[in-house]
């Protein structure tokens, strides 16, 4: 690891400066993803700003009925909190589906979005990388290709976004509020990451010194019975091939409310807002299910070596949505 200053904040305006005035500074919460990345020599930060202190611990009730999650909550106290369990189930089966125990002990929810891809050629110093270096190269158009993304990918960038909890806080229209140079802002989650296309080495549209605070999860009704299912090569501790979060409310047959997100399939958590459209108004059977799932997927452009994951994803859509229908 490059020796690097480390630095304990008293506030977060400082230590927003502090990162903000620096193009080589990184704030550290958790770090369970940043320090692996600088063992590997893929991120080099001179400085590290550390705000863990610094950030809200606490999930807090909103006015409007939803909750609003502090950025320095950990993982595991995310997914216990028994609001989120009952509320919000497919947030807390997302959070558990991801990582070991002791990872999400100190993995906090503001770290989660900021994930870096799992991508090999990513990790490997050695290896072409746009992401990494740009202007370089995808090496992954050529290479490993079974990891990587069947949706919204480019030319210059063909990784997938790792992260659980971010496919069911798309679902679920999460706004995340942060801090920065510029003063206090809030951005959906939706909106949070970039295209690869407009520029894979930058994930989201953060700008450099700007810190999530809290993410705010809105009153959501029928989020009370959803799932999240996340389909891997082994049962613990692997990223997903293809994972699901969806709700789903059924009356008199018909669908009147339906929310699915994917991960796994594309550069950010992805919402499926075609199959939503496809859905709402019609009976909720298994063939509308699966005509959902394929104009979803129609998008879809995969590689050589990852095409299975398109009847993967279209699949999994339809287990789970079955599912939900079952239920209600």
């Amino acid at each position: 690891m490059k020796p690097f200053v480390y630095e304990r904040a008293t506030d977060v305006s400082s230590a927003v400066a502090a990162v903000a005035g620096r193009p080589d500074a990184s704030f550290l919460a958790g770090g369970s993803n940043l320090v692996d990345l600088m063992k590997m020599e893929v991120v080099k930060p001179e400085l590290l700003v550390d705000i863990r202190h610094l950030i809200s611990h606490t999930i807090e009730e909103l006015p409007g009925g939803g909750l609003r999650i502090g950025a320095g909550v950990s993982n595991n106290e995310l997914a216990a909190d028994r609001r989120v369990r009952r509320r919000y189930p497919m947030v807390s089966q997302a959070v558990l589906a991801g990582a070991s125990f002791q990872l999400r002990n100190l993995a906090t929810v503001g770290g989660n979005f900021l994930q870096r891809t799992r991508c090999p050629y990513f990790r490997d110093v050695s290896m072409p990388c746009n992401k990494r270096e740009p202007g370089t190269a995808c090496s992954a158009l050529e290479g490993h290709q079974r990891d990587m993304a069947i949706l919204g990918a480019s030319e210059s960038c063909v990784a997938m976004h790792p992260s659980d909890m971010g496919v069911a806080m798309a679902a679920l229209d999460a706004v995340i509020r942060t801090v920065g140079p510029d003063g206090e802002r809030t951005i959906p989650v939706n909106e949070l990451y970039r295209s690869p296309a407009d520029g894979p080495e930058r994930d989201t549209v953060l700008k450099h010194g700007e810190l999530i605070t809290a993410v705010d999860l809105p009153d959501v009704p029928v989020a009370a019975t959803s799932r999240y299912r996340k389909v891997r090569d082994r049962a613990s501790y692997a990223f997903a091939l293809v994972s699901v979060a969806a709700a789903l409310r059924v009356r008199g047959g018909a669908v009147r409310e339906v929310r699915i997100a994917l991960g796994g399939v594309a550069h950010k958590p992805w919402r499926a807002r075609t199959a939503e459209r496809h859905l709402i108004g019609r009976p909720a059977t298994e063939a509308n299910f699966r005509a959902a799932a394929e104009a979803e997927l129609a998008a879809a452009e995969p590689l050589k070596g990852n095409a299975f994951k398109v009847p993967l994803a279209r699949n999994t859509i339809v287990s789970m949505l079955r599912t939900l229908a079952e239920e209600a």
